[in-house]
């Protein structure tokens, strides 16, 4: 995620490009975040996969099974296994594959993702803590949960006319 010029912590991710703060999160089947863990982008994957479990100790209690991209693999999936028991695995891209393809479980996290970029503060990374940050991935998250649980009904127009009764 790319950050403004408001300060505090950021570094330069070779992979995508771009100077900023990277997002680590767990969801859970449905896409409902459970976890969020905001590192600089410099910080590799799995080293921000142990911080989020490190920083959040009672969500391996409720976890069995953690499906992962590929830049969670080696060392964090042995440190999953051995000191929370839980099994992690890999969801890779075919070999052969070439541009756009939904891969199975990966979706649900992109789709979670999706979900909060639309909100406009979350577009980018304007806080100056990654505390902040990660305060406002989950209020962003409450708002998705509540819209769930009450959908907006559509106001009606003042210019329609109430049926008689």
């Amino acid at each position: 995620m790319k950050t403004t010029e408001a300060g505090g912590e950021r570094g330069y991710d070779g992979g995508k490009k771009i100077t900023g703060r990277k997002r680590h999160v767990v969801v859970d089947t449905i896409g409902t975040i459970e976890a969020v863990v905001v590192t600089a982008a410099n910080v590799e994957d799995r080293d921000g996969g142990d911080l989020l479990f490190l920083a959040h100790p009672r969500l391996a209690q409720s976890l069995k099974k953690l499906w992962a991209d590929q830049k969670y693999r080696g060392a964090f999936i042995e440190w999953m296994r051995d000191e929370y028991g839980i099994e992690v695995e890999v969801v890779k891209k075919d070999a052969d594959q070439e541009g756009f393809v939904v891969l199975p479980r990966r979706w649900v996290v992109e789709r979670a993702l999706a979900w909060l970029m639309r909100y406009r503060r979350l577009s980018k990374d304007y806080e100056r803590y990654v505390e902040y940050s990660e305060s406002m991935i989950y209020i962003a998250s409450i708002h998705i949960l509540l819209k769930r649980l009450c959908p907006r009904q559509e106001p009606r127009s003042p210019y329609q006319t109430k049926k008689a009764a």
